[in-house]
């Protein structure tokens, strides 16, 4: 009597409990070739002895990890004697072959038992297999709860970090939106008569000016709302063709109040013949928003600081911004990309930390990348890479 099952079982213990004397289980992939093994092999064990009764089981190894973990299987399709021991593996694409060549040996194991041992064996046999099964089974599931769980967690200190950053990036365009509607208030007084004189011109200026920075903290709470639909770091870009040198003329415009208040001179250094960019105008516009703004910080006042573009390659364009501040010490230098890390001098105050952590994110989804090159009271230069646009 022979009998073969072609799916796998839908419990454990329908491959164990039974009254078959060669029990067998089938190790499969979902590779097209599966089909022919098992057609191949349920047909060679027809063709034995009509009074072998045999049980052939197929398992699908992506449906029960824990059985190929209990059985440490390294390589598929493998044939696997469960009933009578001693415990047999076959592996590999000629299982027939290598089933004919151990038929005569398994034959000996069934005939080398009486119906009492062999019972008692059997039954001792599934005992064994269905609780150390059970237990892979359930071992398998923690391991898989845990990585959930280690997901989750992942995820939470994410969206954690993403709002910390934010925090820190509204900054610069709240405070530029905020000089330039200050300034337009002040032309009138309570009673709405004018005491500050603007021309038309530069009405126009500021009310622009104002409205772009809006636009950017709406397109960063854009961004921090896309993030938070995922588990990775990597924001949402929209690139396009950048004229890099327009933006950075114009980001050294906006900062020009801001370098006054600690009497710091910005030096550009913007070739006019700079090839076009591929990035996002907004995201790139933080990072390099950014980098100033640490360069102002940590310049002191009346120091300098200097923005340049420089055609680096065919494909690259690189874009720095040095000062003659602080500096970083070398060996802390490979850490301050990093996300909530702060130099040992800026424990209890804003800096080098998250505005790093995210222009890091932003030139890594361009295809940039981002470094420093500095040295204590030597100042800093950051350096990152854009792709030109083709």
């Amino acid at each position: 009597m022979s009998r073969s099952s072609e799916t796998p079982p839908e419990h454990l213990k329908s491959v164990v409990k039974s009254d078959a004397s060669l029990q067998l289980l089938l190790f499969v992939d979902k590779r097209t070739t599966a089909k022919e093994q098992i057609h191949q092999i349920s047909q060679y064990l027809d063709t034995l002895k009509p009074n072998c009764d045999f049980e052939l089981h197929v398992v699908e190894v992506a449906e029960q990890p824990y059985l190929v973990e209990h059985y440490k299987l390294v390589a598929t399709p493998a044939l696997v004697k469960i009933r009578p021991e001693p415990r047999h593996i076959l592996a590999g694409s000629n299982l027939v072959a290598q089933l004919e060549e151990s038929w005569p040996y398994w034959q000996h194991d069934l005939s080398g038992k009486d119906g009492l041992e062999n019972h008692i064996s059997l039954e001792e046999d599934t005992t064994s297999f269905a609780d150390a099964a059970q237990l892979m089974q359930l071992s398998d599931q923690m391991f898989r709860l845990r990585q959930d769980n280690e997901a989750l967690q992942d995820q939470l200190k994410f969206k954690d970090r993403m709002i910390a950053m934010l925090a820190h990036d509204l900054r610069n365009p709240l405070t530029a939106a905020a000089i330039a509607l200050e300034t337009l208030a002040g032309q009138w007084d309570e009673g709405n008569e004018i005491i500050q004189d603007l021309s038309p011109a530069l009405i126009q200026r500021l009310t622009k000016h104002a409205h772009a920075q809006t636009q950017i903290i709406e397109q960063m709470i854009t961004n921090l709302l896309e993030a938070s639909q995922g588990n990775g770091p990597d924001l949402k870009i929209h690139p396009k063709q950048l004229d890099l040198g327009g933006l950075c003329q114009e980001i050294a415009l906006r900062i020009q109040n801001a370098l006054k208040a600690k009497s710091q001179v910005l030096i550009s250094d913007l070739p006019p013949d700079i090839p076009y960019v591929y990035a996002d105008v907004d995201q790139v516009q933080q990072v390099i928003l950014n980098l100033l703004d640490n360069a102002m910080k940590y310049t002191p006042k009346g120091g300098v600081i200097k923005l340049s573009l420089l055609h680096r390659t065919t494909q690259k364009v690189q874009v720095s911004i040095c000062d003659n501040g602080l500096g970083i010490p070398l060996e802390q230098q490979k850490y301050i990309f990093d996300h909530q890390y702060r130099l040992d001098r800026d424990q209890d105050q804003a800096g080098y930390g998250m505005g790093l952590a995210l222009c890091k994110r932003i030139v890594g989804n361009h295809y940039g990348e981002i470094w420093v090159d500095s040295a204590p009271n030597q100042g800093s230069c950051f350096h990152f890479m854009l792709p030109v646009y083709r």
